[in-house]
């Protein structure tokens, strides 16, 4: 059953306005990403991904990702529409976040800039933010959706969304 959509206030966008199949697109929002001090990402030239039910995920090109915090990591998936992804750590201060990234290393042709771009879980850092919004994970764990009060939903993830 699909849900009602959430009323859109002004500057909002509605995830059910989000087509399906997903679409990729550049955004001049300035996305960056901290964690214990440290500005792992910092950026106005990243690719949102949007898809139906979704809040948008966030692709950061490699060159704006700190120098030597991310690793290679373990396991791969396939999205029907992006292609295979492959797994990212990062590592700060010593502390490693396993497989809090994903990159698409050849996507396919509708999805060619998320190229040398790597998106980020929310959840494993100590702040996310869009345009200085700080950032609230997609829920239910697998989703890597990054919302902020610019999204309105409800959002895939919460309980009883499976077959949204």
């Amino acid at each position: 059953m699909t849900p009602t959509p959430d009323p859109v206030r002004p500057g909002q966008e509605s995830v059910w306005s989000y087509p399906r199949p997903a679409i990729a697109e550049p955004t001049g929002a300035r996305i960056m990403i901290e964690h214990r001090g440290v500005v792992l990402a910092d950026t106005r030239a990243s690719v949102r991904t949007l898809e139906t039910s979704h809040p948008p995920s966030y692709y950061i090109p490699r060159a704006d990702i700190r120098e030597g915090v991310l690793r290679r990591g373990e396991g791969t998936s396939f999205c029907e529409w992006k292609g295979a992804a492959v797994y990212w750590d990062v590592v700060v201060d010593g502390l490693v976040l396993a497989s809090v990234g994903w990159s698409y290393p050849t996507p396919t042709r509708p999805f060619a800039a998320l190229k040398d771009h790597v998106a980020f879980y929310a959840a494993a850092f100590d702040r996310c933010s869009v345009n200085g919004a700080t950032v609230t994970p997609q829920p239910g764990g697998f989703y890597g959706g990054w919302i902020t009060d610019a999204v309105a939903g409800p959002f895939k993830g919460i309980p009883g969304s499976r077959f949204w």
